[in-house]
Order: C-alpha cells, then sequence, then structure tokens
C-alpha cells in the first residue's frame, strides 16, 4: 500500500505585512498633476491680466524746452541780401557744342503734296463679339480690342453707333457699313 502523508504544506516565506502606502501616494500624486493639467489653461485664460503681454504704454506727447521760439530766417532767393560789388555780373557763354539736329526731310512746302507718300497698310474685315456698357469687343487678324464710339476701327473707319436691331447688337461705322454681332 501507499504511504500518503496528508499534512498540510506552508506558503513560500515572505513578508509577513505588506505596505501599499507608496503606490496609494504616486497614484494620488498622478491624479493631482492631471487636474492641474487641465484646469491651468482655464485658470490662464480667466486671469488674463496675470499671464497677458504687457504692452509699454506710449505717450504721444513730449515735454518742450522752455527757452522761448527761435527766430525764423526767409531763405527766399528774393529775401536774399546781393554782396556782390557788380549788381549785373556778365553771363557766363554757354556750350556751342552741336549735339543734335533735325532733319527737313519729309516737311511740306505751302500748298505741295508730302514729301513721302505713305499709304496705310491695307484694310481688314473684323467681327463683333460683344457689347456692353457703351462698348463693343471685336476681332480682327491680330486681335482683339475693345473700342467705344468715336473709336478707329480696323478698316479705317470710326465707330458711329451702337444699335440694337432685332433683338441683336450692330456696330455702324462712319462709312454707313453695318457689323452684325455673330
Amino acid at each position: 500500500m501507499a504511504d500518503i502523508n496528508d499534512d498540510t504544506v506552508s506558503p513560500i516565506a515572505g513578508p509577513e505585512h505588506r505596505s501599499y502606502w507608496p503606490d496609494r501616494a504616486l497614484a494620488a500624486a498622478g491624479i493631482v498633476l492631471a487636474a492641474a493639467a487641465a484646469f491651468f489653461p482655464w485658470y490662464v485664460f480667466f486671469n488674463e491680466d496675470k499671464f497677458g503681454i504687457k504692452v509699454a504704454a506710449i505717450d504721444h506727447t513730449r515735454d518742450l524746452p522752455h527757452t522761448g521760439p527761435r527766430n525764423v530766417f526767409s531763405v527766399s532767393p528774393m529775401a536774399m541780401i546781393n554782396k556782390n560789388k557788380n549788381p549785373n555780373p556778365q553771363m557766363l557763354p554757354g556750350d556751342q557744342l552741336t549735339t543734335a539736329s533735325v532733319s527737313k526731310i519729309g516737311k511740306d512746302k505751302a500748298g505741295e503734296a508730302p514729301a513721302v507718300e505713305q499709304p496705310f497698310p491695307g484694310t481688314t474685315g473684323f467681327r463683333l463679339l460683344h457689347v456692353a456698357n457703351g462698348r463693343a469687343m471685336i476681332e480682327d487678324n491680330s486681335g482683339m480690342y475693345m473700342v467705344q464710339i468715336g473709336s478707329i476701327l480696323p478698316d479705317q473707319s470710326r465707330l458711329a453707333s451702337l444699335e440694337q436691331r432685332n433683338g441683336k447688337w450692330v456696330i455702324v461705322t462712319s462709312t454707313g457699313a453695318v457689323v452684325n454681332a455673330e
């Protein structure tokens, strides 16, 4: 038969009485620190005078010395006294070197045609794009232009009027041509 010992086994030897106060103190300090971190921004917000930016007072006035005003003298050339002994000084001669000249080529003589006849470039057609506020936008081969009544058009005529005919805008030129909007 088996020999069984029914004796109870004692626990492993350790401290008899364990103290938990350091753990509790550390936890309490953490809670207090967290509460202070949450409360401090509100404290700063409500006490702006203690934590705000302090602006130096600027005084826009100054104390003037009590010496009285200074004498003011006129510096106008008319008020200056001529200290020259000769009342009419001799003027120095000007620079006699000619630096440029103007050509007389192309000037008209009385009753004659100009020396150089220069025609304008050929007339180009243009089209009306848009009309607004008394102005018209036109386009030709070289680009777009804003014109108004009296402006020179690409065909060398002038803009006589902007009219609305049958619900569409048209340009009437000084030559009588009518340009419809596209």
